[in-house]
């Protein structure tokens, strides 16, 4: 790699953290003006103002926003999120007794996604304008018009009500067989799927298309060279920026999709400890679920581009 890369990529490595920074701001801004607080959901409605005066100093809510946030700040640095305000527990262990879960979700739905994509969205630009790219290119477009939640409902009336296929909870415990991981995993994969799929297949159909209609594509026909060749060997290592965008951008969206399908299969993963964190007021731990989603994308978006760099020949030969 040549200086202009290293300067590159030490670019967006420096963005990406500033990003971080300003994002943990503004998360931890929002939650501060939300209404309520931790000490009024544990005390109720009925509590007397000395009470909650208390509690809110044993929890440390007495303290400025300002310096609250710098203590958070300077704590989250060195890994200590703080202690959770309804557990009474660190919120390290607790989002450790999570995140296993939640990556093992995501990584069994990238599994299936990613190839069945990447070959639907290479399949359709091969062979653009056939039959074969219209019912692709249609489906992908109605299934990215559906939203998770509604194809989480259908899974769960079809198979779990009706046929009694599968279970509507999704549990990651427990698990002592591929059959039980393949019943716990079923429907919160098949509903990530569905959109994911649709949405890198058509980032991946357009990219592949675009490298194809390139003058240098033109010369290659010219030469002779077979239409698995000119894709293989000269199409797709060009398109391999563009594809790793879609594929980094199409996982960036599993981050917000996972919240909404973990609620509605009450699967023990961090979105799910982050919505019950939100529904008791307990900041401390919905700021640390909220930046480890924030961190993951920055950090999917961020390989994304250094990807496009490192694989742009104009800059490598530069």
């Amino acid at each position: 790699m040549n200086a202009l890369i290293l300067k590159l990529l030490g670019q967006r490595i420096a963005i990406g953290m500033l990003s971080l920074l300003a994002v943990s701001a503004l998360v931890f801004a929002i939650t501060t003006v939300l209404p309520g607080d931790a000490a009024q959901e544990q005390l109720g409605q009925e509590a007397t103002p000395e009470a909650l005066a208390a509690l809110r100093a044993q929890m440390g809510l007495d303290v400025a926003a300002p310096l609250r946030y710098l203590y958070w700040l300077g704590g989250a640095v060195k890994g200590n999120f703080g202690n959770s305000a309804t557990a009474s527990m660190p919120v390290s262990e607790l989002v450790a007794s999570r995140l296993p879960n939640s990556l093992l979700l995501a990584a069994v739905t990238a599994l299936f996604s990613v190839p069945i994509a990447l070959a639907l969205g290479i399949s359709s630009a091969v062979w653009r304008g056939s039959w074969f790219d219209r019912i692709a290119s249609t489906t992908a477009v109605g299934v990215v018009s559906v939203p998770e939640f509604l194809v989480a409902t259908l899974a769960v009336l079809v198979f779990a009500v009706k046929l009694r296929w599968l279970p509507a909870l999704s549990y990651a415990s427990d698990i002592e067989s591929i059959g039980q991981m393949l019943r716990a995993f079923a429907m919160p994969v098949l509903s990530l799927c569905c959109v994911i799929i649709a949405q890198m297949m058509r980032m991946t159909r357009a990219a592949v298309i675009d490298q194809l209609e390139a003058p240098y594509i033109e010369m290659v026909r010219l030469k002779g060279a077979s239409p698995l060749r000119m894709v293989v060997a000269h199409a797709l290592p060009n398109a391999i920026g563009p594809i790793a965008n879609a594929v980094a951008f199409s996982l960036s969206y599993l981050l917000g999709g996972v919240i909404i399908i973990e609620t509605i299969f009450n699967y023990p993963g961090i979105a799910k400890l982050m919505v019950d964190a939100v529904s008791q007021r307990d900041m401390p731990l919905v700021q640390a679920c909220a930046m480890i989603f924030c961190a993951g994308y920055l950090i999917l978006v961020t390989l994304a581009d250094l990807s496009g760099i490192v694989a742009n020949p104009r800059l490598r030969h530069r």
